[in-house]
């Protein structure tokens, strides 16, 4: 008997097939002549295929058909290329661009060059958080009837074919998902989103597109898959409603359904990176980034668009164990700075109906050689002019100037900041309670090595730089040999060395780990602080990981295995992400669901001026065999 999905969570079949490929590439209009778009793509790096050719070249024979899946993913909120924290376009140290605009070009050039047939355009999650412009249009004038989200109408006007749940997707909350999801002309696929109680997809698993090509009509299957982490990164929003299977387990299930279906070709998006690990140890039983292994487990997939970790796959091929057949990985850089293009080409089967796939090949477009659609310019000037006047207004002063940048590795102003004023407020929110006579402690991630208050007046801006993300503040209580230990586990984030330096800061932090195969991030590394009296402690890079702190204290005493705090927390850090210890079976004796961005933004505009002397000293240090180490940026 088929269980009957609940009434908040109703069960999403796949997305219904569509013909041709009229419906998306007729709503908006190719704007580029075919040599502007030849050149376009020839500076963008793209090369045609070794194995077919387009249009009404060779490649479209009696028996065989070549077309293309063009894919992006991460795009986190980016329309344009401009950095709201600094007010200016973006840039970095590789002059890449980011945004929806120039990917709009780029895919503008791609279907001029391929117009038959017009290639089809997925995304791999992670779309509606990341920037001012995303926080804006879900916190400050939240997306509803009268109010589109900007993401939505870029990609609608783009021709999005289908898009894939990423794990930021869920981090305001289901309703607001739902909506956005009202809003998109093309379904968000998450065949791993089930329903607590019934375990049925709450979001379509997959869509099959019909792509015409000459005489030829193939069915292309798209399969979505996200990230089995927002069980624990997203507790709040999604504990008792949704659960998050592993990748492979459920794609086991749907690509055999989706070849019954009559796909021809199976097409991954998956929110999981290409390297096997997990920021969250064995707290689930699936890995985070499970990609390759997908290729190499579940038969019947011929290419996956990776997404979630941010990396630059242009092509990578993995042998499925069962069939031997190789499977084609691509993952386009972050925020619109690559355009991935997966090539397929088909052949007829000799025996019975549809085709076989008899080649894949894969490559990335750079968006910094383009300029922006100015069609999506002038559809999205104004949200973006009046984020740009919101992140702006002057809401406090500095006595004198905090920045990040070497947060990382020395005590900075900036970070006790952010752990002065989350740790006042869970102070403040238990008094009157039992555990309002504990020493109140908080932690904090250097999230934004870029971030910096100046001296003299503070905007929004200023301040959200310091916190990135969208985490909400929690108490706890935490024992000193639980404190000693999660400082320990923090400490894994360094790189161990030989002499007290000078080092340069690239041979101390970011260490590589077996839960980060490509290092530490930033943000998996906290920092702790007291409030009433001081929280000191040497990290010892001489010594092994886990006997590196030395020296903790509270107000000049030794903390002792069962001494009592209280910590301000993330909800991201609470519920396990980066499987620090202790902390997801601690007391919670906070839980407001306040916004930590918020907090500080309100606490500037309360306060009026940030005095760094109210909060900042250096209560913690790197050494070596006690010497303190000298580190450069």
């Amino acid at each position: 008997m088929t269980p009957t999905p609940s009434p908040e969570q109703p069960a999403r079949q796949p997305a219904q097939t569509t013909g041709g490929r009229t419906p998306a590439a007729l709503r908006r209009r190719t704007v580029l002549s075919g040599s502007a778009a030849a050149a376009a793509l020839a500076a963008a790096g793209y090369a045609a295929p070794p194995a077919a050719a387009h249009g009404r070249r060779p490649g479209h024979g009696r028996d065989t058909a070549t077309f293309t899946v063009l894919g992006t993913t991460d795009l986190h909120g980016n329309v344009f290329n401009w950095d709201y924290f600094k007010n200016a376009e973006y840039t970095d140290s590789a002059q890449n661009d980011i945004g929806l605009a120039k990917i709009s070009t780029l895919v503008d050039a791609m279907r001029q060059h391929h117009s038959s047939p017009c290639p089809l355009l997925i995304d791999a999650g992670d779309t509606i958080q990341g920037t001012s412009l995303a926080y804006y249009y879900a916190r400050i004038e939240p997306i509803g009837r009268r109010v589109v989200h900007p993401m939505a109408r870029a990609m609608n006007a783009i021709g999005y074919d289908a898009a894939a749940l990423g794990n930021h997707e869920f981090n305001y909350g289901l309703p607001l998902l739902r909506t956005f999801e009202r809003q998109c002309d093309f379904p968000l696929l998450g065949a791993n989103a089930q329903d607590a109680a019934t375990g049925l997809p709450v979001f379509p698993p997959f869509v099959i597109k019909r792509i015409r090509v000459g005489r030829h009509t193939v069915r292309v299957g798209i399969l979505g898959l996200t990230n089995p982490g927002i069980a624990i990164w997203d507790k709040a929003n999604v504990e008792g409603r949704l659960v998050f299977p592993g990748l492979v387990e459920v794609a086991k299930h749907w690509v055999p359904r989706m070849r019954r279906a009559g796909a021809d070709v199976v097409i991954v998006s998956a929110h999981s990176g290409a390297d096997t690990s997990s920021s969250y140890g064995d707290a689930l039983p699936w890995p985070e980034n499970a990609s390759t292994l997908l290729a190499q487990e579940v038969p019947g997939i011929d290419a996956i668009l990776v997404g979630h970790a941010h990396v630059e796959i242009a092509q990578r091929t993995v042998t499925n164990t069962q069939t031997g057949r190789e499977v084609v990985l691509t993952e386009p850089l972050r925020w619109g700075m690559r355009l991935s293009a997966i090539d397929v080409t088909v052949r007829r089967r000799r025996r019975g109906p549809g085709y076989e796939v008899v080649g894949v090949t894969s490559q990335v477009l750079n968006a910094n050689t383009v300029d922006e659609d100015p069609r999506i310019v002038r559809l999205l000037q104004a949200d973006h002019d009046k984020v740009i006047t919101y992140v702006n207004s002057v809401i406090g002063s500095a006595l004198t100037s905090m920045s990040a940048a070497t947060a990382p590795w020395e005590d900075t102003a900036a970070i006790d900041f952010i752990n002065y004023v989350q740790a006042d407020a869970v102070k403040k929110a238990i008094a009157g309670t039992p555990e309002a006579a504990l020493p109140v402690l908080s932690i904090a991630a250097p999230f934004n090595r870029a971030a910096a208050i100046p001296a003299g007046e503070v905007s929004v801006r200023d301040v959200a730089g310091l916190y990135i993300y969208d985490n909400t503040l929690l108490g706890i209580v935490l024992t000193g040999a639980e404190v000693h230990a999660y400082l320990e586990f923090s400490a894994r984030y360094f790189k161990p060395v030989t002499a007290p330096g000078p080092v340069p800061s690239s041979a101390v932090t970011n260490a590589v780990t077996d839960t980060a195969p490509n290092g530490t991030p930033d943000y998996n590394y906290d920092i702790m602080g007291g409030l009433d009296a001081p929280l000191t402690y040497d990290v010892d890079l001489s010594r092994p990981v886990g006997s590196r702190i030395v020296g903790l204290a509270y107000g000049g005493a030794a903390v002792s295995d069962d001494q009592r705090f209280v910590v301000a927390i993330n909800n991201y850090r609470q519920s396990g992400g980066g499987n620090f210890p202790g902390v997801t079976t601690a007391p919670v004796v906070y839980n407001a669901q306040v916004e930590i961005r918020q907090l500080l933004i309100d606490w500037v505009s309360e306060v009026g001026s940030i005095d760094p002397a109210v909060f900042a000293s250096v209560d913690w240090r790197l050494v070596y065999a006690g010497t303190p180490i000298t580190v450069t940026p």
